[in-house]
């Protein structure tokens, strides 16, 4: 898998992860069961948890695209993406397995779980700047 193909396939999961808290609400507003503004921000949620979760983790990965996308460009705009292309997949597995155990619940080993994937992630990210320098 080339970096590119992994910040497609990132972006994807985004629009997945999206699809299923959006999948849920868009139905109930059309069929007048909620209002459009229902979900706007600041008001507490009402959604099934493994919605909110989903919405969260959907969250957590906006937090990271642009960081990964930026890094994975500057290394093709130079010439340099030898390195890129080879950790390009693990960032984007341990996004995944973030936004997994995120999914299935909050217990403190799934956080645990979970801030391990993001950790792994920032350093792969950073791993890949600081060779660019």
């Amino acid at each position: 898998m080339t970096a590119f193909t992994a910040v497609l396939l990132y972006l994807i999961w985004m629009v997945a992860l999206t699809l299923v808290y959006a999948g849920y609400r868009i139905p109930l507003v059309l069929t007048g069961q909620k209002s459009a503004d229902h979900w706007s921000r600041g008001r507490p949620s009402d959604d099934p948890p493994i919605l909110q979760r989903a919405k969260d983790a959907h969250l957590n990965c906006v937090e990271n695209f642009a960081l990964f996308a930026g890094v994975v460009l500057v290394a093709s705009a130079m010439g340099e993406m030898a390195l890129a292309n080879v950790l390009g997949a693990y960032v984007l597995y341990a996004r995944i397995g973030q936004s997994v155990a995120h999914l299935i619940g909050t217990s403190f080993l799934l956080v645990l779980i979970r801030a391990t994937f993001f950790i792994i992630q920032l350093m792969l990210i950073l791993y890949m700047a600081i060779d660019l320098l």
